[in-house]
């Protein structure tokens, strides 16, 4: 598998998502065990909805543990910061409105707008990305072109 880049914040949390799933999964364990006991299992929903939820759940830990185990933390990584990469925060201005814009560029998994984190493979953040402080860009977005100035980069 490829690598997986993430910010330490990013790594920590997939960790902190592991930890509480096989939390879960200890818990589920328990559930299953005691719907075993409650006789046929060909038609206990209490057995038959644990076993389903436990497949989820163990799916769910593998593609982490993978991720983690292949994960390379960008915050480490030689990189020029002076360019617009993973894990930049960038402030901009929208040249059409005049607003001032600020994004931090993470992976999908830390992907959070509303905290203006947005995924590196977002439209916005393909647009920025290798470009430094001082340039001006237009993106392409579904909604249509925007006009950039990048005002800052900034790597936190």
């Amino acid at each position: 598998m490829s690598e997986t880049y993430l910010t330490k914040d990013g790594f920590e949390k997939l960790q902190a998502e592991l930890t509480a799933l096989k939390k879960e999964k200890a818990e589920l364990a328990v559930e299953i065990d005691e719907a075993r006991q409650q006789g046929d299992l060909k038609e206990n929903a209490g057995y038959i909805y644990g076993k389903q939820k436990q497949s989820v759940l163990m799916t769910r830990i593998s593609e982490l543990e993978l991720r983690l185990r292949d994960a390379r933390i960008v915050d480490n990584l030689a990189i020029n910061k002076d360019e617009v990469r993973l894990g930049a925060t960038v402030t901009m201005r929208d040249e059409n409105s005049g607003r001032t814009l600020v994004y931090t560029l993470s992976s999908a998994d830390e992907a959070d707008p509303t905290e203006g984190r947005i995924s590196v493979s977002s439209p916005l953040a393909q647009g920025l990305l290798g470009t430094a402080a001082g340039a001006t860009v237009t993106v392409k977005l579904p909604s249509g072109e925007k006009k950039l100035a990048i005002l800052k980069v900034e790597y936190r």
